[in-house]
């Protein structure tokens, strides 16, 4: 076994472990709860921290995007946020579909 491949697995079982005190945690406390208010703001932050990443700076395929349709898919998701009553879900889907509408108009 690699060094990789070890942390690799390493990497997996902490995330299982850690996903498996949050089922606990979460269970046992109420949706009001501050920690699972905390729990819940900082998912959000760490969604936008990758957004404005992927805008700011992108790699890969999203690098051959137009800054023009990443903006663009960033409005359409800023939108959805609004129109859906802050979820997430619609919001990430207004967004990409948004994007791919103006990534299609820029050509």
């Amino acid at each position: 076994m690699t060094q990789a491949d070890l942390a690799l697995g390493l990497t997996v079982l902490v995330g299982l472990l850690l996903r498996g005190a949050g089922l606990l945690l979460g269970g046992a406390l109420r949706p009001d709860h501050p920690a699972i208010a905390w729990a819940s703001t900082v998912s959000v932050a760490t969604l936008a921290a990758f957004v404005t990443l992927a805008i700011a700076a992108p790699s890969g395929l999203l690098a051959t995007v137009p800054l023009a349709a990443r903006l663009a898919g960033l409005a359409g998701g800023a939108l959805a946020w609004r129109a859906f009553g802050s979820r997430l879900l619609p919001a990430m889907l207004g967004g990409l579909a948004t994007l791919l509408l103006a990534r299609l108009a820029t050509g």
